[in-house]
C-alpha cells in the first residue's frame, strides 16, 4: 500500500521534513512566544459598542486609538524582556520589540465626543456610542 502525505503550505511541508530536529522546534517556540495581535472581544447594545482587549504589559502612554467614522483601530508598541538565570548561565531568554495592532469596521459610526477608554490590569476596555443620524424621512410622492 502506498502512503500519500498531502501538504498544504510549504512551512508545513518543511516542518514535517525537518521533524525531530531540535533547531526547528526552537524556532517555533520563539515565534509562538512573538506576539504579533491581541485577543479582542465586542459586543454591542442599542446605544453603544463593548470592547474588551488584552495588552499585558503593555503601558497606556503606549496605546493609541484611532476612530474614523465606523473603523477603529487599536495598536500598542509592545517591549517585554525575561531572562532566566542560574548562576552565570542563562537558561533561556525570550525578547521582542515592535508594535500589535488591530482594525475592524463596525455596523454603525461611532460617536466620537462620547466615546470613552479605560486601561486597567492590562485590559483596554472601549465604550464607543453609536452615533445618532436625523430621524428618517418619509418623502411623498408628488
Amino acid at each position: 500500500m502506498l502512503n500519500i502525505t498531502r501538504f498544504n503550505t510549504l512551512d508545513n511541508a518543511f516542518e514535517n521534513l525537518f521533524r525531530g530536529i531540535p533547531v526547528w522546534q526552537q524556532n517555533a517556540e520563539r515565534q509562538a512566544a512573538e506576539p504579533t495581535r491581541f485577543p479582542m472581544d465586542v459586543s454591542e447594545n442599542d446605544r453603544e459598542y463593548q470592547i474588551l482587549a488584552e495588552l499585558p504589559g503593555v503601558k497606556k502612554e503606549e496605546i493609541s486609538i484611532i476612530i474614523n467614522g465606523n473603523e477603529v483601530a487599536v495598536s500598542a508598541e509592545v517591549k517585554h524582556e525575561k531572562i532566566v538565570k542560574d548562576g552565570d548561565t542563562v537558561l533561556r531568554a525570550e525578547r521582542y520589540y515592535g508594535k500589535i495592532q488591530r482594525a475592524f469596521t463596525l455596523g454603525h459610526e461611532v460617536d466620537q465626543a462620547t466615546a470613552q477608554a479605560k486601561y486597567n490590569d492590562g485590559v483596554l476596555e472601549l465604550t464607543l456610542p453609536k452615533k445618532t443620524g436625523a430621524a428618517s424621512k418619509r418623502l411623498a410622492v408628488h
